[in-house]
């Protein structure tokens, strides 16, 4: 049996060793694909997206260091084509929103929130803060104005709208961390609750 040496073929790799990027592929791309769909709910959408991570990696393979962690690096190139895969069809601010949510979460056996579940929270969070706030946040994050023409728009100086657009930034994300906090509340209990009637 063939034992992964993730270091020694990263070397390969810089040296052009399609096995050694065979070995990786073999190796990672099950990982990327269930990453993917989580989000994609698709298996030919995420059969794309990791094949575009690998080729991004083929490409720069010469640039890859040494000491680098390849989990890190695969999963990072690959939430980013999944945002670019859905800028079109999705509002791309609260879905990459989403996806950092659902990073949170080292353990993917967590039943997560759906993204029309989790943009419905949003929503409602948005819909909750104060008056300039709620308009600041869905000029910048929804509607995707720049400052200067938010505070054209709502006649504010520019740094008021940087300043709300601040404090209801922290208020949205402390949000989305009480949900992370919620959801792990109750797959502790869901899990307590298996174990009291095995």
């Amino acid at each position: 049996m063939n034992v992964f040496d993730e270091p020694l073929l990263i070397s390969l790799l810089k040296r052009n060793s399609q096995p050694a990027f065979r070995q990786l592929y073999d190796h990672y791309a099950g990982h990327l694909f269930a990453f993917c769909m989580q989000y994609t709910h698709s298996r030919e959408a995420s059969e794309e997206l990791v094949e575009d991570t690998f080729v991004w990696l083929w490409r720069n393979r010469q640039s890859i260091r040494q000491d680098t962690t390849l989990k890190s690096i695969l999963f990072t190139r690959t939430r980013h084509y999944i945002i670019n895969a859905y800028r079109k069809t999705v509002n791309a601010p609260v879905f990459e929103d989403y996806i950092d949510y659902l990073g949170q979460f080292e353990d993917r056996s967590f039943n997560h929130l759906e993204y029309d579940e989790f943009q419905k929270a949003v929503n409602k969070a948005i819909d909750s803060l104060p008056e300039t706030q709620r308009k600041v946040i869905r000029m910048s994050r929804i509607e995707m104005m720049r400052i200067k023409e938010i505070a054209q728009t709502l006649d504010l100086k520019e740094q008021t709208v940087k300043n709300q657009l601040s404090i209801a930034t922290k208020t949205l994300r402390r949000t989305l961390r009480q949900l992370y906090i919620i959801f792990i509340y109750f797959s502790f209990i869901k899990v307590l609750f298996h174990f009291s009637i095995v």
